[in-house]
């Protein structure tokens, strides 16, 4: 993985700032394993904007991912590494020895024609799947599950991983990059290793036409607006707004908490991300 600064042909590739990964597969994905992607642009069934500044992205097929690696006892091998145009990781294409098929979030350092194997208790090699209750202590794991065979939902982002710090009677307690402390049931699923294409957030793309080619539309500040289209907007000369910082219809934007209290997950956290854990 190199990160590289193209030359400055044009206005628009002068602050540009990529990612060259020599070992992407370059042809077109396995049409097995695509589903259509509709388009909504932000847009709820009444086709009223729920979700501001999205729309207009060019499209896309969605990979079929496997959360839960269920092929139990079965090798598999890296057939090859892919770009997803849905996620900020790479994906790994898995042959298994039964003739199947997967697509797997790509884990760093995880090389093409490599084996990996997904049981209850398996070798700890990076790209295993297994119990997290047979993972050592001090090991960083990706694509975790919540609840047993639901299918992996923590760390799931580029560079993303937790860690495992403690275990008790029917949990383990894990570190996630919030540095949140949370307690997993012990018959959940994880993967060993961190996601790869950590660098993904070096990325520079240089101009506007590209964020919107991703489907994400301008966004105006508060402030520029005129008083009747937001509680910031109006005022004579420059102004900062004049009140705590708010949405265009008067909610806080920062530091009110937003987490729902009633949620039953609430009760495996042990310290919240804005705790100090040291």
């Amino acid at each position: 993985m190199i990160i590289y600064k193209p030359k400055p042909t044009s206005p628009g590739r002068r602050n540009v700032i990529k990612i060259l990964n020599k070992n992407l597969y370059k042809g077109r994905p396995l049409s097995i394993l695509l589903k259509k992607k509709k388009k909504k642009s932000g847009r709820n069934n009444m086709g009223r904007i729920t979700t501001r500044h999205k729309g207009g992205q060019h499209k896309r097929y969605y990979r079929i991912i496997d959360f839960k690696r269920n092929e139990y006892g079965i090798k598999g091998y890296v057939k090859r590494i892919e770009y997803d145009p849905n996620r900020n990781c790479n994906i790994a294409l898995i042959y298994y020895l039964n003739g199947k098929k997967k697509y797997i979030l790509h884990p760093k350092n995880l090389n093409i024609n490599d084996e990996i194997i997904s049981n209850y208790k398996t070798p700890i090699k990076i790209g295993n799947n297994l119990l997290i209750k047979n993972i050592p202590l001090g090991t960083l794991i990706h694509c975790l599950e919540l609840l047993p065979f639901k299918g992996a939902q923590i760390a799931r982002s580029a560079g993303s991983s937790a860690l495992i710090i403690s275990r008790e009677k029917k949990y383990t307690q894990v570190r996630l990059k919030s540095n949140e402390i949370r307690r997993i049931n012990n018959n959940c699923f994880a993967t060993i290793g961190e996601i790869g294409n950590e660098k993904h957030n070096l990325i520079k793309l240089g101009k506007a036409g590209i964020k919107r080619n991703l489907g994400i539309r301008p966004t105006v500040r508060g402030v520029a607006m005129n008083p009747i289209d937001h509680p910031h907007g109006g005022g004579e000369g420059r102004t900062s707004g004049g009140r705590h910082p708010v949405t265009p219809w008067g909610k806080k934007t920062k530091g009110k908490k937003t987490r729902n209290k009633k949620k039953i997950s609430n009760n495996m956290i042990i310290n919240n991300k804005n705790d100090k854990i040291f």
